[in-house]
């Protein structure tokens, strides 16, 4: 996987890339919201209570399976944790899904309101505001408190969504977009997971495909143009942003919410061995991507590494 080369195939399409063909991607996206998009007050079954017996999110996806730790938990300990983390990872989505909604919201405005792409941001946005009140009542229903990323990393994320523009915005949103999507493409399939739980992932990785499909286009077209200085400078960007957003999707605090001692559980977590290699293996598409957009430059490959992306 190289960082200093664009695949032949990226180069002929972005020679060859128009503003009609940037409108036809958008309009296609539209068509595809009006014929396929929920509404999570009506699709989610809200008023069954939370069969304790079920987990919240695929058990090999937690960060204790496969260590000492997990093999000594009773059932209904792995079950209590797996509520927790996943209800951690809707928190963390809705923290990211605001800033990106900011991000795009900014990049559009004052553009054409003619255009099927600013059209088409605005319904992305519509979508993400459905998604954050959907993964904060799901979070609820499983019986977790707010949780939030770490003061630094809130106040961080303040920052990027004011100052990050183009491609690092747009980049950056692909980032946290196909994380999420990989690991709820295993939950919603998983029987072991909480229907309510299923049905929200469902919901999110079908309408989360067309905004990976924006985010990957505009990242291509943004960097066009783009001189060295400028794709390794974002690069850096992307990869501390993609850093912290990885590294915050599952707090502290659930270990000591489902009832495990949190230092014990914090410390073979971040040894888990077995967890690095699910997030590398599941980031592979990911990062052939951002490789071919010349957007795994050095710097930014020792981030990746510490947030066990690659």
């Amino acid at each position: 996987m190289s960082s200093s080369t664009v695949r032949p195939e990226n180069q002929e399409q972005n020679r060859g890339r128009d503003p009609l063909a940037e409108q036809d991607v958008a309009r296609r996206l539209l068509d595809s919201a009006a014929k396929l998009s929920y509404d999570p007050t009506t699709e989610v079954d809200w008023e069954t209570p939370l069969d304790p017996d079920h987990h919240g999110a695929s058990p090999e996806w937690s960060t204790l399976y496969g260590t000492a730790y997990w093999n000594e938990l009773t059932d209904a300990q792995r079950k209590a944790l797996t509520r927790q983390e996943a209800a951690s990872v809707a928190s963390t989505g809705i923290w990211f899904e605001m800033i990106l909604q900011q991000m795009v919201l900014r990049d559009m405005y004052a553009k054409d309101p003619t255009d099927p792409r600013f059209q088409w941001a605005l319904t992305e946005i519509a979508d993400e505001c459905r998604h954050s009140i959907m993964f904060a009542r799901g979070a609820a229903k499983l019986g977790a408190p707010a949780y939030r990323p770490r003061r630094p990393v809130v106040e961080l994320g303040r920052a990027f969504k004011t100052l990050a523009f183009g491609e690092a915005a747009y980049a950056a949103i692909l980032v946290a977009e196909e994380v999420l999507d990989v690991m709820q493409r295993d939950w919603m399939r998983d029987e072991r997971v909480a229907p309510f739980v299923r049905t929200i992932n469902n919901i999110h990785v079908v309408e989360e495909s067309r905004h990976m499909k924006f985010a990957r286009d505009e990242t291509r077209k943004r960097l066009r143009d783009a001189g060295a200085v400028r794709r390794r400078f974002n690069a850096i960007v992307v990869a501390i942003a993609s850093y912290y957003i990885v590294t915050s999707m599952v707090n502290r605090d659930v270990y000591a919410n489902a009832g495990l001692d949190p230092v014990r559980a914090r410390a073979e977590a971040r040894a888990n061995e077995h967890h690095k290699s699910l997030m590398r293996s599941s980031c592979s598409g990911l990062m052939e991507f951002l490789a071919s957009a010349r957007l795994l430059t050095r710097p930014a490959l020792f981030f990746y590494k510490r947030a066990s992306l690659i």
